[in-house]
């Protein structure tokens, strides 16, 4: 009772941060019909200037850490990234009037991370004075690259099949219809049809009784090229080249230290307003990915959370590193994720990703996700 009661006191202070009264607040004034709006210009500065930041201050951390202790957080986020594809792809892709190729996007999407709400997380956590591993936030690209470039193969893959397959029955089809063809004609003009052997070596039929079809290939590098060349991922790793390359401690801690908690407060405004307006894209698609958006990030998160805190006994991940593996889980890409998405599955609906993502996933992941797994990490481990 003491855990349960000592819990929820710390789960409730944590959902009146100034960072998610914000994403709230957002929320409230476009549920009300408020005309307020913010430049799509301002939005990708706000975003650039976050994960510069948060770049910068990882980058800085690595140059001075022993790098044999991210090796196994390192681990645990590809896997964790890739992991949460299959799970989508075998639950969400099952459920009624979900298409397949939708699921595994929004799979995909949810395994992806979004700096945004990294950088909402590591805010609270400075607030509460929770200590991290500074390097912790470079975790973001190892899990949000193996998700995006999974769940693209594993769609890739599953389009192909499915092409092949009515490629297959088409020839079927057409074979039957040009014999039957063939045998008229040859009624008609006294003449018998070509053979079925040359007729099946023209067609390139094969013992199967359908023409052959060279499959396409799946690419790995241009998906990979492509996550490297988003927004979101340039601005991480540039933060994260010059804070390891470079010595930018005092532009670091006089300008984009101060600036970080007021960009972030206007950050979540938008996100709250945008969360408001994609409920009206979740409408058009299946009630399914509601659901599938409601639980997946807190699932998703646990996932991360058991296996932090296994690199917790064994390497003495810090309960703050825990928490960051956590809530990058738990995010669903909002910037780079998107347009990678569209472009490497193009047959996928993007109002059922990113409207789930948007006006169910990323809130969850904000109100819910971070004072959840902060308030797990104190009791568990004291952090």
């Amino acid at each position: 009772m003491d855990f349960l009661s000592d819990f929820l006191m710390r789960f409730g202070a944590q959902l009146q941060s100034p960072t998610l009264a914000f994403l709230i607040g957002g929320i409230v004034i476009a549920a009300l019909g408020s005309k307020l709006e913010i430049p799509e210009a301002i939005y990708k500065f706000i975003v650039f200037m976050l994960l510069i930041k948060v770049g910068l201050s990882g980058g800085i951390a690595i140059r001075n850490a022993n790098l044999v202790d991210m090796l196994l957080p390192a681990l645990f986020a590809v896997v964790t990234g890739m992991l949460i594809v299959f799970i989508g792809r075998y639950t969400l892709a099952k459920l009624p009037k979900v298409k397949t190729v939708d699921a595994i996007a929004t799979a995909g999407l949810f395994g992806a991370v979004s700096g945004s709400t990294l950088a909402a997380a590591l805010t609270v956590m400075e607030a509460q004075g929770m200590e991290y591993e500074p390097w912790a936030a470079a975790l973001y690209p190892f899990m949000d690259i193996p998700a995006l470039v999974t769940a693209i193969v594993v769609a890739s893959i599953y389009t192909t099949k499915k092409r092949a397959a009515a490629a297959e029955e088409l020839s079927k089809q057409e074979y039957l219809n040009k014999q039957e063809y063939l045998s008229k004609q040859s009624v008609a003009a006294g003449k018998y049809p070509t053979s079925r052997q040359e007729y099946r070596s023209q067609q390139r039929i094969t013992a199967s009784g359908y023409p052959s079809k060279q499959r396409d290939r799946v690419k790995i590098w241009p998906i990979v090229k492509e996550s490297l060349e988003g927004s979101a991922l340039s601005a991480l790793l540039l933060g994260l080249a010059l804070g390891i390359l470079t010595r930018p401690e005092s532009v670091f801690e006089s300008f984009y230290e101060p600036l970080f908690r007021g960009l972030l407060s206007i950050l979540m405004l938008i996100m709250g307003m945008e969360a408001w307006s994609r409920l009206g894209e979740l409408r058009k698609v299946a009630q399914w990915y509601a659901v599938y958006a409601f639980v997946a990030p807190l699932l998703h998160g646990f996932i991360a959370f058991g296996l932090g805190m296994i690199a917790h006994y064994v390497t003495g991940f810090t309960p703050g590193g825990v928490v960051i593996l956590s809530v990058i889980a738990a995010s669903s890409s909002d910037i780079s994720g998107p347009p990678t998405l569209r472009a490497g599955i193009p047959s996928a609906n993007p109002s059922a990703y990113i409207g789930a993502s948007t006006a169910v996933g990323t809130p969850v992941a904000i109100a819910l996700g971070i004072p959840l797994y902060i308030g797990l990490a104190q009791a568990l481990m004291g952090g």
